[in-house]
């Protein structure tokens, strides 16, 4: 799975390479990519929580390319900063809560596809979403490598939602769109799981190591000793 979507991300990014190289040259700044980014992924869950689910999909397909372009535009220009690794991983959060949030308000209100399950399917994904990210920058933070830990990452949740949408929409009576919009959530809860389990797994030498040696037994005593004077 990670072998074909590394084969994915390398076309994509041949497709869009001419205007990653625009930006470059035009020395436009990552964090301004990001912000675009991030708003326009707003205006999807926009989308979705009004019902228009092709065109969210086909906004958020259009505009993936931002999450590519703001750090490749930072690296060829030497432009990669801290504060830039957090702005983005801050807005990628917000952008993660208005996709999320969409969905969940058009299985809240819409009148032909209201549906109370795919409600909490949603509050689950929306969950767990955020705990495989805040797993990421909390193990990383303690020294435990988490790249490539888990089956769904951002770009693929991205992917998941957008084509989909894009293609099918409603079809089949919002059939495509609740099976996407469950697999994405359970996909993110195995993710989250399989996350802290490496965490977990990654730390017990080191408790091991630095747990203090169990103090000596006290001697049993015995029979023949001789009574205190």
């Amino acid at each position: 799975m990670r072998s074909l979507w590394d084969l994915i991300v390398a076309g994509y990014l041949r497709v869009v390479e001419p205007f990653i190289g625009f930006l470059v040259r035009r020395r436009v700044s990552p964090n301004t990519l990001t912000t675009i980014g991030t708003l326009c992924t707003c205006a999807t869950g926009v989308a979705f929580a009004a019902g228009h689910i092709r065109t969210g999909g086909w906004i958020l397909a259009v505009t993936a390319v931002f999450d590519l372009a703001d750090g490749a535009v930072a690296r060829r220009t030497g432009r990669s900063t801290t504060f830039g690794a957090f702005y983005d991983s801050t807005l990628d959060r917000v952008a993660d809560g208005f996709l999320f949030g969409g969905l969940i308000y058009f299985f809240a209100s819409d009148s032909w596809h209201r549906s109370m399950p795919m409600v909490i399917v949603g509050l689950i994904g929306m969950v767990s979403t955020f705990t495989v990210s805040y797993a990421r920058s909390r193990a990383e933070s303690l020294g435990i490598e988490m790249k490539g830990i888990g089956m769904m990452e951002r770009g693929e949740r991205i992917a998941l939602l957008a084509a989909p949408q894009a293609l099918f929409g409603l079809a089949l009576d919002g059939s495509v769109l609740r099976l996407v919009f469950s697999l994405l959530s359970a996909s993110a809860l195995v993710t989250a799981v399989q996350r802290i389990t490496h965490v977990r797994v990654a730390t017990q030498p080191t408790e091991r190591a630095s747990a203090p040696p169990a103090p000596p037994m006290p001697a049993a005593s015995t029979a023949t000793d001789a009574p205190p004077s």
